[in-house]
């Protein structure tokens, strides 16, 4: 179910979709919410750890060698406050460093 911007789980997750990753991140009672859906505040940071998934490049060497890329470690670190999110500079992807709005994805 979604309420704003928010995705509300059956086990009392809250997610909302992350504009550089273009997944949903998660966060439990281990943050406090602010209660507004539409322009959510989390505390603290929040921060996704995972391997990031290959290229095309990585998939095309794949495909002539079945050769596995090596694997590259991927993070994503933000605030979320009044429904933006600010991505933190330990970030390894485009969007770190940036403050963009969050946005259900329908837009």
């Amino acid at each position: 179910m979604r309420k704003g911007v928010i995705h509300i789980l059956p086990d009392d997750r809250l997610g909302f979709l992350c504009p550089a990753c273009g997944c949903l991140h998660f966060v439990d009672h281990r943050w406090s919410f602010a209660g507004d859906y539409d322009r959510p505040t989390f505390s603290p940071s929040i921060r996704v750890n995972g391997v990031a998934a290959p290229t095309d490049e990585e998939l095309d060497e794949y495909a002539r060698t079945r050769k596995l890329p090596a694997p590259r470690p991927f993070v994503c670190h933000s605030f979320v406050t009044a429904g933006k999110i600010q991505f933190l500079g330990d970030c390894t992807h485009e969007l770190a460093g940036r403050t963009v709005d969050l946005t259900t994805g329908d837009d």
